[in-house]
């Protein structure tokens, strides 16, 4: 074999491996160029509802008691953030809704998890949790608040109540819809049952769990802002009673929007994780 030869065959690697390299830089750059250009167009609503928005309060078509421009929302969350309040009550919001969603979740995802594996567990209690299910949080809040009083506990409880249904729900459905055709491959490698649930059960019903957390964070948020706005002394449910209570609509303004932009943020975090977690799947699309 000659020099060159030689030469070649010992760079051929090399420049395989800068290739593949350059073609993943590639390809994340243009990712990142689709994902710039879906966020741009998904800008210009919001932008040409704002801008119309402002001019109708300037020009007066609009009362700005009730319905305040942009630019007075923008004034009041700055006076909001430089006093502390704002930092203190998302603070209180967002600690109530990890504990309850925390506990919530957790009994759900237990629950879901078991009943899903035996049959009798099901007759049992399924029934039961498919009616409490349906109770919406405005109709048991009064009665928790009964019983548990004013105070965190009660926040707490509406919280966690409202994130156990979805996660024991798609736990539950994750378990009972693997299929069939896998336990048949288990038996035939004399999986243990260890290995079944580990190796097999938990990864075929990973996809249904995922949505279930998604949906629980979600409800979880949602029995935030009935526990704060029922009653509460800190929070951002607090933040829009008072301004409720004063007739400031800025304030009930900026407490809403920090609903929104939080709450999505939240559901990116978890969609994040969906993709980072089921990529394994060749038919995920994320």
């Amino acid at each position: 074999m000659s020099n060159s030869a030689k030469v070649i065959q010992q760079t051929a690697p090399a420049l395989r491996s800068s290739e593949a390299s350059e073609g993943k830089s590639v390809y994340r750059l243009r990712r990142l160029k689709e994902k710039a250009n879906d966020a741009a167009v998904g800008a210009i609503l919001p932008a040409f509802i704002l801008i119309v928005w402002q001019a109708a309060g300037d020009l007066g078509w609009i009362s700005t008691g009730f319905l305040p421009t942009p630019l007075r929302i923008l004034e009041q969350f700055q006076s909001l953030l430089a006093s502390g309040e704002l930092t203190t009550n998302l603070a209180v919001s967002l600690k109530r809704a990890f504990i309850g969603f925390l506990i919530g979740g957790s009994i759900g995802l237990v629950f879901g998890f078991f009943v899903g594996f035996i049959q009798k567990l099901e007759s049992l209690l399924d029934p039961s949790f498919q009616m409490l299910r349906m109770i919406p949080h405005l109709a048991i809040a009064p009665l928790i608040i009964l019983w548990l009083g004013f105070g965190e506990a009660s926040k707490i409880c509406i919280i966690a109540t409202g994130s156990f249904f979805p996660m024991y729900l798609y736990t539950f459905l994750g378990i009972r819809g693997v299929d069939q055709k896998l336990f048949e491959v288990a038996q035939v490698l004399s999986f243990s049952k260890t290995k079944q649930i580990f190796r097999l059960i938990l990864p075929a019903s990973l996809p249904s769990v995922l949505l279930g957390l998604r949906l629980s964070v979600a409800i979880s948020w949602l029995g935030l802002v009935v526990a704060e706005l029922i009653g509460s002394q800190q929070g951002i449910g607090f933040l829009i009673n008072y301004g409720k209570q004063n007739s400031n609509a800025e304030l009930i303004f900026v407490g809403v929007i920090l609903f929104a932009v939080i709450g999505k943020a939240i559901d990116s975090f978890v969609r994040w994780l969906e993709k980072s977690w089921l990529s394994w799947r060749d038919s995920y699309q994320g």
